[in-house]
């Protein structure tokens, strides 16, 4: 069995990880460390894991990411930006393999972090030295990599709905997105925009054309094919969902792009990949989704009017999972040597 540490156990995105976690057959969890309810049984904080022989004896330590990853495999790092980087080098000191879900180590352009992330980079000498964890795109490199950084969830959804184009040179222009999300995306601890008493009968933006993933799906679609003229124009929605992203992105390609060629663009990009399904008989929906690490892509292309036609693209995800956790389990599988669909197949559930 290999032994893996959560770092920063108490969140949303931690619980996802260690209900994967205690259902992995290779996989066992070691420790888990959290400022928060320090002492207490993890099931302190995840209810839905009251019990269960996989977490007997474990409580959370407040104790350095060193000491907490000693003896491990892999530490799985699900700490808010900017702590996580004061973290990280004396967990590459250590030698152990890390997968990390904060933003923090997915872009390579130290400016881009400190316009998006607030303030310069801690450890600025450490980017590019992380892998980018979209599997989609990167799995060969992530087998090979002893350090791995996650997507972020609107990332992953905008990415797989407009990684065919990019691959296919079909993104030379601005791209204009909307991405709605539910309110687990903003952390466990309750703010004034995901309260759930205002949440729940609301849609608003937030951060229009500001969003801090905006630079990393650049960088990926750029590494994965788009041309110069590319860029995204992103708005980001907040909607009265607990969980969920679905992501609409609006491309125009030339009218003589049709739609045989585009059908080619994304069978050649996901027929293969076990994590994608493309719905024959309807579009993308969140439901179709929730509770799994499954995401669902689709498109749909207008007719052409002056010389451009306008392809609409469609990804629904779960936040938590795909967007998160889900991602960051199938990225260690992928480090550890392992079949990356372990403790993930689960379909999640209806409605």
């Amino acid at each position: 069995m290999f032994k893996a540490a959560v770092i920063g156990g108490s969140g949303y995105g931690a619980n996802e990880m260690l209900r994967r976690l205690v259902l992995h057959p290779h996989v066992e969890i070691a420790r888990v460390s959290s400022i928060e309810l320090v002492g207490k049984p993890v099931w302190a904080a995840h209810p839905n894991l009251t019990g269960l022989p996989a977490l007997e004896g474990l409580v959370f330590e407040d104790i350095p990411p060193r000491e907490a990853a000693r003896g491990c495999d892999v530490a799985l790092l699900a700490l808010p930006h900017k702590v996580t980087a004061a973290k990280v080098p004396e967990l590459v000191e250590l030698g152990v393999k890390i997968v990390d879900m904060s933003g923090d180590f997915r872009l390579r352009d130290a400016a881009a972090y400190a316009r998006y992330y607030g303030g310069a980079h801690p450890v600025p000498e450490f980017l590019g030295r992380f892998t980018y964890g979209l599997p989609e795109l990167n799995r060969a490199r992530i087998r090979e990599s002893a350090f791995v950084a996650s997507p972020g969830c609107f990332a992953t959804a905008m990415t797989l709905a407009l990684l065919p184009l990019a691959q296919g040179g079909l993104l030379d222009a601005p791209v204009h997105v909307q991405g709605i999300t539910g309110s687990s995306g903003s952390g466990a601890a309750a703010k004034a925009g995901t309260h759930h008493p205002v949440r729940a009968v609301n849609l608003s933006t937030y951060k229009p054309l500001e969003h801090q993933h905006t630079p990393e799906v650049e960088q990926t679609l750029q590494d994965a094919g788009a041309l110069a003229g590319f860029e995204l124009r992103f708005v980001p929605v907040s909607a009265p969902l607990s969980r969920g992203i679905f992501v609409t992105a609006f491309v125009e390609v030339d009218a003589d792009v049709d739609d045989a060629r585009l059908e080619a663009l994304f069978a050649a990009a996901y027929a293969q990949e076990p994590f994608v399904r493309r719905p024959a008989d309807r579009l993308p929906e969140v439901a179709a989704v929730s509770g799994s690490n499954y995401a669902e892509v689709g498109f749909s292309v207008g007719a052409a009017s002056r010389g451009r036609r306008t392809v609409t693209c469609f990804t629904a995800i779960d936040n938590l999972i795909k967007g998160g956790a889900g991602q960051a389990i199938q990225n260690m599988n992928l480090v550890l040597g392992l079949d990356e669909r372990e403790s993930l197949l689960d379909p999640g559930g209806w409605p």
